[in-house]
């Protein structure tokens, strides 16, 4: 295959991105959480029916999944996924398209809601690429699914679709390619061969105390001060317990206890975060995290053994070699020096995986910049990246529209491509 055929195939059949700059903005307004991506999912799969480019679409797969599959003769079957879901945060980037939305969770507390992970700007980039890879079926052959993934933040989508069903509807990929917006220069993408983003665990820790009056500390046992401890000793399983060689993090991101102020509470819940890139790390810092716990409350006198409850689960996201190889050399001449082939390996994490792994078949993620070159170059010339740059989940995060919507759109086309295209 010639690599410099596909920037001439591409650049031959362009597609008019106003009408989806438009739907981004209104993805972007719209944001729905996870489990509860109903109205996206329904506007998804409109706006696949109405190219009336031969998809077969599959809908409700684990929820409110869809998959769209284009067929066009014998070849590999190429799976390019987005995911839909957004995040409980409330906006704060002042864009008059940001979002306004509440939406009650599922523990049924009303919540802001935002797209703060960039996930409208996946599915916008693959709704593009779905209307492109059609008109240049002459120069292609074999299958393409275009899957829209549900629950990608509570790291349950991935895993739901596969087992409602999900290659009882759709053909087993040959390979499965996805991507992610990031906080690095718009125009850019980032790849590398193997771990590309990390494992990650949640827990919700319930610690159980006795409660009392504000003014009787001596008749409680406080759950408050318990939870403190815990946060703060927490703080050293990575510094004291982790080889300084390993990658880890330990972030507690949340610490819930009583009403007012003259009350001690009977409980108090911590939910901790970890992420880590090896294994054995992993089960070492949760085998802490337990320890951790379990001596505070027997140090406090607690009469009930406390609660450690796995929330979430994401696994090591892993680049296979060959796949990725093959990906570096046709994004490295499509775009250029805009292309990193060995960006570090993501402290974030990801479910896409489980959609390959399941099936044994391998995978390629890349990650494309979404910070107005001029804000990034300014911001870089400072020394000010980690001050001045919104990352993922924050509440001023929002990827300039362009060039990062057709960065987006160029890197799926040339990836899927790169394993379709005619010898």
């Amino acid at each position: 295959m010639s690599t410099q055929s596909l920037v001439s195939l591409l650049s031959s059949s362009t597609i008019n991105l106003e009408p989806y700059e438009t739907l981004y903005k209104h993805f972007h307004s719209h944001p729905e959480l996870s489990l509860q991506e109903a109205q996206t999912a329904s506007k998804v799969a409109s706006h696949l029916e109405s190219l009336n480019a031969g998809y077969e679409i599959h809908t409700s797969i684990g929820g409110h999944g869809l998959a769209g599959i284009l067929r066009n003769g014998s070849g590999k079957t190429v799976l390019l996924r987005a995911d839909m879901d957004a995040l409980p945060v409330k906006e704060d980037t002042g864009l008059e398209y940001a979002s306004k939305v509440t939406m009650r969770d599922n523990d049924d507390v009303v919540k802001p809601v935002m797209h703060a992970c960039g996930h409208d700007m996946h599915i916008t980039a693959l709704l593009a690429a779905a209307e492109r890879l059609p008109k240049l079926k002459d120069s292609w052959s074999g299958t393409i699914v275009v899957l829209f993934q549900p629950n990608e933040e509570r790291a349950g989508g991935a895993r739901a679709m596969v087992d409602d069903g999900l290659y009882s509807k759709v053909p087993v990929p040959d390979i499965v390619l996805g991507q992610h917006v990031y906080p690095n220069r718009a125009g850019s993408v980032n790849c590398r061969i193997g771990n590309i983003m990390s494992e990650a665990d949640s827990f919700k820790i319930t610690i159980y105390g006795r409660g009392a009056h504000g003014s009787m500390p001596h008749r409680s046992v406080d759950p408050v001060v318990m939870a403190a401890s815990v946060v703060m000793k927490l703080q050293t399983v990575v510094s004291r317990e982790v080889d300084p060689d390993q990658f880890a993090v330990v972030t507690v991101g949340s610490l819930q206890a009583g009403q007012t102020e003259n009350i001690i509470p009977d409980k108090a819940m911590v939910k901790v975060n970890v992420r880590t890139q090896n294994h054995e790390v992993r089960n070492r810092i949760i085998a802490a995290i337990r320890r951790i716990v379990k001596g505070e409350c027997e140090a406090s006198g607690c009469t009930k053994e406390p609660l450690v409850e796995e929330t979430t689960k994401f696994p090591l996201s892993v680049n296979d070699e060959a796949v990725t190889k093959t990906v570096h050399d046709s994004f490295g001449e499509f775009f250029g020096n805009r292309f990193n082939p060995n960006t570090a390996c993501s402290t974030a994490s990801e479910d896409y995986s489980i959609l390959g792994s399941s099936q044994g078949k391998p995978c390629c993620f890349w990650f494309f910049g979404g910070v107005d070159e001029n804000v990034w170059d300014e911001a870089k010339k400072k020394d000010r990246l980690r001050e001045d740059i919104p990352v993922n989940h924050s509440p001023f995060f929002a990827p300039v529209i362009q060039p990062t919507l057709k960065t987006g759109v160029d890197a799926l086309c040339v990836a899927a491509l790169t394993f379709l295209r005619k010898s």
